[in-house]
C-alpha cells in the first residue's frame, strides 16, 4: 500500500490502478471496474496494460502487476475490517 501523505489524523493513500485506454497523454483507469481519467505526463512509457500509482488524478509511477493486486488486496482488508467495526459499535 502506497501512504502518500499524513496529516493530523487524516491520510491520502495513492490507489493502484490498470491503464485500460491512452489518448493524447490521458488514461483511462480502472479499479475493480470503477474507471477514471488520469494524467499520465509523470510516467514515462505508459501503455495499455501497466498498473500504476494514481493520487489527484496523476500516475506517479508504474508498478508491477503482483504489487498491484497485493495493494489492493490490503485495501479492500482495512475497508471490511472498518465496516464491520462501525457495524459492531
Amino acid at each position: 500500500m502506497y501512504l502518500i501523505a499524513k496529516e493530523s489524523n487524516n491520510m491520502c493513500l495513492a490507489i493502484p490502478s490498470k491503464i485500460i485506454k491512452i489518448e493524447d497523454g490521458i488514461g483511462v483507469i480502472d479499479v475493480d471496474g470503477v474507471r477514471r481519467k488520469t494524467s499520465l505526463l509523470l510516467v514515462e512509457d505508459a501503455k495499455v496494460g501497466d498498473y500504476v500509482i494514481v493520487h489527484a488524478g496523476f500516475a506517479l509511477h508504474k508498478i508491477d502487476e503482483a504489487a498491484a493486486m497485493e495493494s489492493l488486496r490490503i485495501l479492500k482488508d482495512a475497508a471490511a475490517f472498518a465496516e464491520k467495526k462501525e457495524r459492531d459499535a
